[in-house]
């Protein structure tokens, strides 16, 4: 019976010292169990629609294309492609954070599964390249917590978004906390805009922090920058 208590009592001791190692790792990083889940994740992402080698424009889309002049009208007319076609879940871009120093693979989708694997598009807001509000949201201290330090961009910082079809640049202009219910952040601004949003405080989910940003410069991509030019 004494070797029994003892052997449960060691049991405990080891349970604490694991939770508490959990604990203070969360809080010096981010949750690690979770972590290992999105790099497992991560490395099943479908990345076809990153390159128009693996997901080629149809016949009818090169069509369209080809009757659009200005690189301007390529980039909003495969933006609306993109986004009819990319399913949740899928990559559809690169998101890039100097000032953090971080690089992102962009899924499409907000819902848990998705936000798994890395930073999300809102389904509800449309592709960069339309003048429009994109937003993008992110963990802050699970599955690699993408986001985890959101709140030190500051005004002027440059982030980046490239898709297969351009690479949109823009500059932070500010941050706000706001509630959960604060849709009003995705809305259209009469301009092209990048809205990032995590969970705010860390640990918490009772508010969320929001950065804007506004589209500086557009560097156009493949079929984009050429009419109807895919060549990978």
């Amino acid at each position: 019976m004494r070797r029994l208590v003892r052997d449960f009592s060691l049991v405990l001791m080891i349970s604490g010292a694991l939770l508490l190692a959990d604990a203070a790792v969360t809080l010096l990083w981010q949750e690690p169990l979770t972590a290992v889940i999105a790099l497992i994740k991560r490395d099943g992402v479908d990345k076809r629609f990153l390159s128009y080698c693996r997901a080629p424009l149809s016949g009818l889309e090169l069509r369209g294309l080809q009757a659009l002049k200005t690189e301007q009208q390529r980039i909003a007319y495969l933006a609306r492609q993109e986004r009819k076609e990319v399913k949740t879940g899928q990559a559809i871009g690169v998101l890039q954070m100097p000032r953090l120093g971080a690089t992102y693979t962009v899924v499409q989708g907000t819902d848990d599964a998705s936000l798994q694997k890395g930073p999300g598009h809102y389904p509800e807001t449309p592709f960069p390249g339309l003048g429009d509000t994109v937003a993008i949201a992110g963990h802050r201290t699970t599955y690699l917590a993408p986001f985890r330090n959101i709140n030190q961009l500051r005004p002027g910082d440059r982030i980046a978004l490239t898709l297969r079809y351009a690479q949109f640049t823009y500059k932070v202009q500010y941050d706000r906390v706001v509630q959960p219910t604060a849709w009003w952040v995705t809305h259209n601004v009469g301009y092209e805009r990048l809205v990032l949003s995590a969970c705010n405080p860390l640990y918490s989910a009772t508010q969320r922090i929001v950065t804007f940003a506004r589209v500086q410069s557009v560097l156009p991509l493949g079929p984009s920058a050429v009419r109807g030019h895919t060549a990978c």
